[in-house]
């Protein structure tokens, strides 16, 4: 299998993996289903972010013990388009615009966030951010909690415009496993002052 041919695979496989995220009324049975689903990929498949010689014995990705009190219902205010560019080592720059502004998240998390669009061909959602665990129990770069380009879309944007933001589903972008990525970071504004325990943290023996 060709490399194009296996980030093909991986990318199909987390978007079938979200796909059945999205469909399970569950949201614990849901969140287990990733976390397994997650860590065989790192452990087998070629594109792993885990360089090879580490896979055989990595385990997965550490997470915090689910917790439904981050799973959190927001309201999106529109905002007045803001580009950003971001510089992405060999595959030069990515264009992210700003397109709306979380409601409700400052009260339980000490914030909102900023939705971004990334710009190009087709486009995606982006929402990373940073909180108070970063640097310490999590990865300081900051974690995503959607990147629809990649098929991280947990979809839960309702009729009335509110957003289902679940934070169990956190996770760090590939950089934070291999200095082979570069990663967009969470920009400044999607700082969270309070201490987001939920989603995916650096083993114990990291922290």
């Amino acid at each position: 299998m060709s490399e194009a041919e296996q980030l093909w695979n991986w990318r199909q496989t987390i978007a079938n993996l979200y796909h059945d995220v999205r469909s399970n009324p569950d949201a614990i049975v849901a969140w287990q289903l990733w976390c397994n689903t997650r860590a065989t990929l790192f452990r087998t498949h070629p594109q792993s972010p885990i360089d090879p010689g580490d896979r055989e014995t990595y385990g997965g990705p550490a997470t915090f013990a689910y917790d439904p009190a981050l799973r959190l219902t927001t309201r999106l205010a529109s905002l007045k388009p803001e580009r950003l560019t971001i510089a992405t080592g060999a595959d030069g720059e990515v264009s992210i615009r700003a397109f709306a502004r979380t409601e409700g998240l400052d009260a339980r998390l000490g914030g909102e966030l900023t939705l971004y669009w990334i710009e190009g061909y087709g486009g995606g959602v982006f929402l990373p951010f940073t909180d108070a665990t970063s640097g310490t129990e999590t990865y300081g770069g900051g974690r995503y909690l959607l990147d629809t380009i990649k098929g991280a879309d947990l979809g839960n944007i309702r009729p009335d415009g509110s957003l289902l933001l679940d934070f169990n589903f956190a996770y760090f972008p590939s950089c934070a496993y291999s200095s082979r990525y570069v990663c967009p970071l969470a920009p400044p504004q999607n700082r969270l002052t309070r201490e987001v325990r939920a989603g995916e943290r650096h083993h114990p023996k990291q922290s």
